[in-house]
C-alpha cells in the first residue's frame, strides 16, 4: 500500500492511497472464516458452511469493509506522520470513480484535504492590550450585604394596617364562592383601584372588590377563586364580592447577627461582623477578576484577530466539508454563518500556534481544578458557600 500528496495550491492537496489485492486480502480470508463458524444457512449445521458458499455470501461487503478500513487508517496515518496540519476532514474527491473492489488487483483512491494556512504570530511586546483591574466600591459590599439579609429574610404578622408589598390573607364569598385561605399580594394586582382596596386594611376589616377586575388573567382568577377556567372566563367583570381580612404578613430582613453569618457563608466559617465584610469583599473581588480575565481575553483575541485579517482560506473546500456535517444545511445558511465560521477557525488556528510555542498542555489535573472552580461557584449562587468533599467530587467526576 502506498499513500502520496499531490498539492494542488497552498491550501488544497489529494491524498492517494493505491493498495493492492495482497495487502488485505489475508484480513478478508481471516474474516470470512469467522463468518464461516457463526452462519447459519438452511441445510447447513453451524460451522459447517461451505467456504465457497459464505464467500458469495459476505465476500464482497467484507471486502469493502476491510478495504474501506485500511484506506481509511492509511490516511489519518500519513496526516499524523507527516505532521500536515489539516482543516476539517479528508473527503472523497470528486475525481474518485467507481471502485470494482472485485474484479481489481490494485485499487486507487483520492481524498482532497484543506491544508492549514501558514502564518506567523508573534506577540513581542509591540501589541498593548489593557488589563482591566475593577475598583471594589463600598456600595457593591453594602448590595451584597442587602441581597444576603433579603434572601435570609421572612415573612412576620402585621399587627397595624397592610402595605402594597404585604400578603393579605382572608375569606372570599360571592356568586358561590366560599374561599376560606385567599392569598393576595398588593403589589402583584395591577389594577389601581382594585388594588387600593387590599391597601390600608387590617385583621377583620370586610370589603367588596371585583374579582375579574383585580385578576385578568384566567388562570391567576381560577386559582385565587379556587374554581375551573371555564368558570373564571365566564365570570362578569361587574360581579363583586366580599373579603374579609384575616391576617396580614409582610417580609422582614434578617438582621446582621451570627444567624445571618451562618446561613450565608456556612455554619463557624464568620464569627462576626468584620469577618462577614471581609468575605464578601474576597468573593466579589474574585468575581471582579473573574470579569476582569473575561474581557482581556476578548481584547486579546480582537488584537490577535486583526493581525490575521488577510489570512486566506480554501473556501470551496469548508464550504463543502461544512455541508457533510449537517445534511440540513441550506445554501443561503452556509453563506450567512460562514463569516463566523472562519472567524472561529482563525482564532483555534491562533490558540494552537501559541500552545505549541509555549509548550502548554491540558493535564487532567488542571481540568479536575478547573472543574472543582465552577461546581463551587455554581453552588454558591445556590446559597451553598461550602460543600462537603465527597458531594463536591461528584459533581468534580
Amino acid at each position: 500500500m502506498n499513500v502520496s500528496k499531490k498539492e494542488i495550491d497552498a491550501l488544497n492537496a489529494v491524498l492517494t492511497v493505491e493498495i493492492e489485492r495482497a495487502d488485505y486480502e489475508e484480513n478478508v480470508t481471516k474474516k470470512l472464516k469467522e463468518y464461516a463458524k457463526k452462519a447459519q444457512v438452511p441445510g447447513f449445521r453451524p460451522g459447517k458452511v461451505p467456504a465457497s458458499l459464505v464467500k458469495k455470501m459476505y465476500g464482497s461487503a467484507v471486502t469493502a469493509e476491510e478495504i474501506n478500513n485500511m484506506v481509511g487508517t492509511a490516511v489519518y496515518d500519513y496526516i499524523k506522520n507527516n505532521e500536515v496540519q489539516i482543516l476539517g476532514e479528508p473527503m472523497p474527491s470528486a475525481e474518485q470513480g467507481d471502485v470494482d473492489f472485485e474484479n481489481n488487483d490494485k485499487l486507487e483512491f483520492l481524498f482532497d484535504i484543506a491544508i492549514a494556512p501558514q502564518f506567523d504570530l508573534k506577540l513581542d511586546g509591540k501589541t498593548k492590550v489593557a488589563y482591566y483591574d475593577i475598583e471594589l466600591t463600598d456600595n457593591m459590599v453594602q448590595d451584597q450585604v442587602k441581597m444576603y439579609t433579603s434572601r435570609f429574610g421572612q415573612y412576620v404578622p402585621v399587627e397595624g394596617v397592610s402595605e402594597e408589598k404585604d400578603i393579605v390573607r382572608g375569606t372570599v364569598k360571592g356568586e358561590g364562592v366560599d374561599v376560606e385561605n385567599a392569598i393576595v399580594s398588593p403589589m402583584y394586582v395591577k389594577n389601581d383601584e382594585q388594588k387600593a382596596k387590599f391597601v390600608g386594611v387590617k385583621e377583620g376589616d370586610t370589603f367588596t372588590f371585583a374579582p375579574k377586575v383585580a385578576y385578568e388573567n384566567v388562570a391567576e382568577l381560577s386559582s385565587f377563586l379556587h374554581i375551573t377556567k371555564d368558570a373564571a372566563e365566564e365570570l362578569a367583570s361587574d360581579v363583586e364580592m366580599t373579603f374579609t381580612v384575616t391576617n396580614i404578613t409582610r417580609y422582614q430582613e434578617a438582621e446582621v447577627n451570627q444567624e445571618l453569618f451562618d446561613k450565608a457563608m456556612g455554619e463557624g466559617i464568620v464569627k462576626n461582623e468584620e469577618e462577614f465584610i471581609a468575605k464578601i469583599k474576597e468573593s466579589l473581588q474574585n468575581n471582579l477578576t473573574s470579569d476582569a480575565d473575561y474581557k482581556f481575553g476578548i481584547d486579546v483575541k480582537a488584537a490577535v484577530m486583526k493581525k490575521l485579517s488577510d489570512l486566506q482560506f480554501p473556501d470551496a473546500f469548508l464550504k463543502r466539508w461544512a455541508k457533510t456535517q449537517d445534511k440540513d444545511l441550506t445554501d443561503e445558511k452556509l453563506e450567512e454563518d460562514y463569516p463566523k465560521m472562519i472567524e472561529d477557525l482563525k482564532w483555534h488556528l491562533a490558540k494552537e500556534k501559541f500552545a505549541k510555542a509555549k509548550d502548554i498542555k491540558i493535564e487532567f489535573s488542571d481540568v479536575e481544578v478547573f472543574a472543582k472552580k465552577v461546581a463551587l461557584a455554581q453552588f454558591a449562587q445556590y446559597g451553598m458557600p461550602t460543600v462537603p468533599d465527597d458531594l463536591l467530587k461528584g459533581y468534580v467526576d
